[in-house]
């Protein structure tokens, strides 16, 4: 399979050299480039490729907006490749829809592979990347669940009822309700199984 690239950077030697390389590469096909997230967008939606190589950090429309409005209308897949590797910066772009997050120090043949595996639908992420991103599910952020928050959740875990929950705890059933709520919001979750497999990812709650 030929993968149709859209290249997006708006530093026009970075352009130019991943254009010159990934066109040497048997079944890679550059069909346009832009320096903006605005023309990545409405070139996407003109060329239809299989993949957007998508840089991050741009002026105007940045890589992020680009990636949510492109992989919403669902015109190709992205695959960001950029200098920065922050957590804030990691979490949007996955959570904006990007297939996968490179950095611009990964060498020519992983990058191929890359290309070549995101176009297919595969996660594609650099092993530093991947790490903070681990650490990060795993971790509680700045929105940490309070105690009684946990307690509440383990209960759930339990399989017990909400008015099961305030027995146990000996506070109201619209208690329970609040703190179950605050959880979910805080997990990014909307429902009490979702928020239940959450917990147990990032360590508040054990593995049964």
């Amino acid at each position: 399979m030929t993968v149709r690239l859209l290249l997006v950077d708006d530093h026009p030697v970075v352009r130019a050299g991943l254009r010159d390389m990934l066109s040497m590469e048997p079944g890679i096909d550059v069909v346009g480039e832009c320096a903006d997230g605005e023309d990545a967008v409405r070139m996407a939606a003109e060329l239809r490729p299989d993949l957007v190589l998508m840089d991050l950090r741009m002026p105007g429309t940045d890589g992020v907006a680009a990636t949510a409005r492109i992989t919403a209308a669902g015109t190709a897949k992205v695959l960001v490749l950029t200098t920065y590797d922050s957590d804030s910066d990691i979490l949007r772009a996955i959570e904006a829809g990007a297939t996968g997050y490179l950095l611009k120090d990964t060498p020519l043949r992983q990058l191929t592979e890359a290309v070549r595996a995101a176009a297919r639908g595969e996660t594609v992420l650099a092993p530093p990347v991947a790490a903070k991103l681990v650490t990060r599910l795993r971790v509680p952020g700045p929105q940490d669940l309070t105690p009684r928050e946990v307690q509440v959740l383990r209960c759930v875990a339990k399989g017990l009822s909400n008015p099961n929950i305030a027995r146990e705890l000996h506070i109201g059933e619209a208690t329970v309700k609040t703190h179950l709520l605050r959880a979910f919001e805080k997990l990014g979750v909307s429902g009490r199984t979702a928020a239940v497999l959450a917990a147990i990812t990032r360590g508040i709650l054990p593995a049964p």
